[in-house]
């Protein structure tokens, strides 16, 4: 499965899926982090309990918890990056399917790519790195290192171009 895709100035980089099977466990967990604690305070209170601090930080905790799992779930179910090269800035948009995360944004001016790499020497697999003045951006999609200096080429290629 080819990871990368460039559609006229926009670069879409696709994570590679982990099992269905993993998934699954992964939504499961995630639900359930939520919803146990929930249940259990409203079945302390059914059964005569008065409510307590624990009754509210316990499922808020676990929320938190369960939001993180999800949001891990929906990255390794429908995670990708959207590079966008427009006229003056370059954008990077993390998109996890269900909610995409914080627009960033860097000037073409003075704008750097360096090639990040990631695990062992041996495998050659790297993220691509934005710099410019003041900020920089760098993907979490792993990709051969080869794939990532062709990108960088092209994404150069379509910056001379504007």
């Amino acid at each position: 499965m080819k990871q990368h895709h460039f559609t006229g100035s926009t670069l879409e980089l696709s994570i590679k899926k982990s099992p269905l099977i993993i998934r699954g466990l992964m939504f499961i967990v995630a639900f359930a982090t939520v919803l146990f604690p929930i249940l259990g305070v409203i079945a302390a209170i059914n059964m005569g309990n008065k409510p307590k601090i624990g009754h509210i930080i316990g499922p808020l905790l676990s929320g938190l918890l369960g939001f993180y799992i999800l949001r891990i779930s929906l990255w390794n179910t429908y995670g990708k990056e959207t590079i966008k090269v427009g006229n003056s800035t370059i954008e990077h948009l993390a998109d996890y399917g269900w909610f995409k995360d914080g627009k960033k944004t860097l000037n073409l001016k003075n704008l750097e790519f360096t090639v990040n790499q990631v695990g062992y020497e041996d495998d050659k697999m790297g993220t691509l790195v934005m710099t410019d003045d003041t900020d920089e951006i760098s993907t979490v999609i792993k990709l051969p290192i080869q794939q990532i200096e062709e990108l960088i080429e092209k994404i150069k290629l379509l910056i001379t171009n504007r």
